[in-house]
């Protein structure tokens, strides 16, 4: 399954990346599983993607949860949370 991922703030600057195309083994079908197959890339993407820091995420411009499911085509967003003041 092919879909492209973008990255936003700290988590850009931290994997060097803004976006890409990525093409998914089969059984990476939620946002969970995205974040875990992410966190396998090394030190930096695992500091992000383990689960101990919260990284919002987006399909398609609609915030979703870690639990949303993903299709081929979809856009898929990482960013930290966003706090106003």
């Amino acid at each position: 399954m092919n879909i492209n991922i973008l990255y936003f703030a700290r988590i850009k600057e931290s994997v060097n990346y803004s976006s890409e195309n990525i093409d998914l083994p089969s059984d990476v079908e939620t946002v969970t599983a995205l974040k875990n197959y992410l966190a396998l890339r090394g030190e930096n993407w695992a500091n992000l993607f383990n689960g101990k820091q919260v990284i919002r995420a987006a399909i398609n411009h609609a915030l979703v949860d870690d639990m949303a499911k993903i299709k081929a085509g979809d856009e898929v967003a990482f960013f930290p949370p966003v706090t106003g003041g």
